[in-house]
């Protein structure tokens, strides 16, 4: 039945390709869906090449099974072959009764409104909620990693290990041959490689990562891997016991105990110590284990021409793994630069959001994927709010542009603060600007005018209605107090006309300087 495979084989090559083409035709916009939509055109071109390798099998026919196939039907009776195969049909489906039948036309149809995709992939189990469905890194477990490793004295923290974790310089050689280092650097490694693959489905990624393996190794024979060159050290504090500045002035570094000090006194009395001395009796110990390791010479007779042959150490085999797996994460973090950068931004917008604010995120984000597994959304009319609901989760104000202002400056000018204003009516105000703004607005000015209050200058900042009213009766009776008090004043009137109160008067009469 050789001939039949070949046939269901280009029929199903067929269909996929359609499919394909299908699929590039349109260009969702949620990123879920998009990647949903490379994922299955890369699982599409898998089978496509996986098919195209048994049709090529078949094509060579290194068994002469297709030619003894096509001498079989084209020679001989034609019918009692047909019955023979006949028999084979009826047969299997007498031995497989209930046998589901595939339906070719519909296995690679697009989703259509409401209805679950014959293929599925499972895009949402592929992504943490850190990631977002691959556009944020998700580096906490290497972050903890990281700061727990032996040797390590600085521990920063995760916005800065976003910023950092691609270097390697300044962590001391002999701490990098541990296990530990060797679990944490492979890790970090496999989760970026990892990440790419989710992220980018349908790029030639085995061939990017050839490249890195090939210029590493390229790197790797001429010595020009920075930091594992033969015979170099770290320049860190590991490297010698020299006098060096760092943090509030200059030390002294004890390589041995991996302590600093302030001053060469203490220094050459902390050098008579037994701790010191100990410490550096494990250190040589320890340089002289690693110098064999790097340095033996296994001598080795060839019986022809008498040379002997050199057997690398297992501590530079050792060596090149670690440094292997380094250089893939400074690659893989260079090629996927813009996603780190994505992550520095998204990390520092949600130190700066409070637990209410992040609730509310979450809360937009479960409704999101609700509606979505219910099958709402998918009018035309609907598209637009649900648009703008995953752009906008937090509700943020638009811009000129139709699109929400960054959170920074909605943050920067405190639009989430609410200010509740009773004279209009409990009327809530977000944010100061409009708070201020709003006295001199006519809503303001008409819920004071049904108070009776006229001057609306001096109730700026009054908001209660008890209040404004307390406020307006005290600023009529003191202008009741001083009509009543300049009412009382005796005026007096000099011979050129001037008119001054009496005491006032009689003050410039005693002094000479008026005539009565």
């Amino acid at each position: 039945m050789l001939l039949e495979d070949l046939r269901l084989i280009h029929e199903d090559n067929e269909r996929l390709e359609q499919a394909i083409a299908d699929r590039l035709l349109d260009e969702p916009k949620a990123i879920r869906d998009r990647l949903e939509r490379d994922h299955q055109i890369a699982t599409f071109l898998d089978r496509i090449y996986t098919q195209s390798t048994r049709a090529k099998q078949i094509y060579q026919d290194s068994t002469k099974e297709r030619l003894q196939e096509i001498a079989t039907i084209s020679t001989g009776d034609a019918f009692a072959e047909f019955n023979t195969r006949l028999n084979d049909v009826k047969s299997f489906h007498r031995k497989y009764p209930n046998g589901p039948v595939e339906n070719l036309e519909r296995a690679y149809k697009r989703r259509a409104v409401g209805e679950d995709a014959p293929v599925s992939v499972e895009v949402d189990n592929m992504f943490t909620g850190e990631e977002a469905y691959g556009r944020y890194f998700d580096l906490q477990a290497s972050h903890e990693k990281f700061i727990n490793l032996p040797g390590m004295k600085r521990r920063p923290n995760y916005l800065q290990y976003l910023d950092t974790f691609d270097t390697f310089e300044g962590y001391p050689r002999p701490e990098k041959m541990k296990e530990q280092y060797f679990h944490y650097v492979a890790g970090l490694a496999g989760y970026l490689e990892g990440f790419m693959k989710r992220i980018k489905p349908l790029e030639n990624l085995e061939r990017i990562f050839m490249s890195f393996t090939s210029e590493f190794d390229d790197a790797w024979g001429k010595g020009q891997v920075a930091g594992w060159k033969i015979g170099s050290e770290n320049e860190t504090k590991s490297s010698s016991n020299v006098p060096m500045t760092e943090g509030n002035g200059d030390g002294i570094w004890c390589k041995d105990c991996e302590k600093e000090f302030k001053n060469d006194s203490v220094y050459k009395a902390h050098l008579t110590g037994k701790k010191h001395i100990r410490a550096a009796e494990i250190r040589k110990n320890r340089e002289e284990e690693s110098r064999k390791d790097t340095e033996g010479e296994n001598n080795i007779s060839n019986g022809i021409n008498g040379t002997t042959m050199k057997k690398p150490g297992l501590q530079r085999v050792k060596e090149k793994a670690i440094a292997e797996k380094e250089y893939r994460v400074k690659k893989l973090a260079a090629a996927m630069s813009t996603e780190r950068a994505d992550t520095k931004v998204n990390v520092e917008r949600k130190q700066g959001m409070t637990e209410k604010e992040r609730a509310q995120e979450l809360e937009a984000l479960y409704s999101e994927e609700i509606a979505r597994a219910a099958g709402q959304g998918g009018a035309d009319a609907d598209e637009d709010d649900d648009d703008q609901k995953k752009s906008n989760p937090l509700h943020l104000p638009l811009a000129w542009d139709g699109k929400p202002i960054p959170f920074w400056l909605y943050k920067l000018h405190g639009l989430g603060v609410e200010f509740t204003c009773e004279i209009c009516g409990n009327y809530v105000y977000m944010g100061r600007r409009a708070f201020d703004k709003h006295f001199s607005e006519a809503r303001h000015l008409y819920g004071l005018k049904c108070l009776g209050i006229i001057n609306s200058t001096m109730f700026r900042e009054i908001t209660g209605i008890e209040e404004a009213k307390a406020l307006w009766n005290k600023v009529q009776g003191d202008k009741k107090t001083e009509a009543s008090q300049s009412d009382n004043v005796v005026q007096m009137e000099d011979m050129q006309g001037n008119v001054m109160p009496e005491k006032v008067y009689k003050d410039l009469l005693a002094a000479g300087m008026i005539y009565s």
